[in-house]
């Protein structure tokens, strides 16, 4: 049981990019879901998060107007819609079960659940 974040690659700065986060063996449905991401060299960093009806969105102070993310549980899928993109935001990115019900804000590592396997973005010229 994981969840697998997909999507990325390399993309250029001011370019646009979709991640997915897909779920191998259960429903996201029941799930505030969190993507966050590790630089090298930096610390695990939370980007955004959405509660399981998607009535509750957050985002980290550094993507805020950027990034967007969205659910469709039909399609028991979350998505993260990142524009802008800047050398800075070069990390590996990953989803995971978030153990506040994204009600708080983006929650810090300690509230993070189960996660899986992250996507590679890369900006750069």
């Amino acid at each position: 049981v994981q969840l697998q974040a997909f999507g990325g690659g390399l993309v250029q700065p001011g370019g646009s990019l979709r991640l997915s986060c897909a779920a191998a063996g259960f429903t996201l449905d029941y799930y505030a879901i969190v993507w966050f991401r590790r630089a090298p060299g930096k610390e695990r960093e939370g980007v955004s998060c959405i509660s399981s009806s998607a009535d509750s969105i957050y985002y980290g102070d550094s993507v805020k107007g950027r990034f967007t993310i969205s659910r469709d549980n039909v399609k028991n899928m979350v998505y993260l819609q990142m524009n802008s993109l800047t050398p800075e935001d070069t990390a590996v990115y990953y989803c995971a079960t978030d153990l506040t019900g994204c009600r708080f804000g983006v929650p810090a590592p300690t509230d993070w659940g189960m996660g899986g396997q992250g996507t590679q973005v890369t900006v750069s010229s």
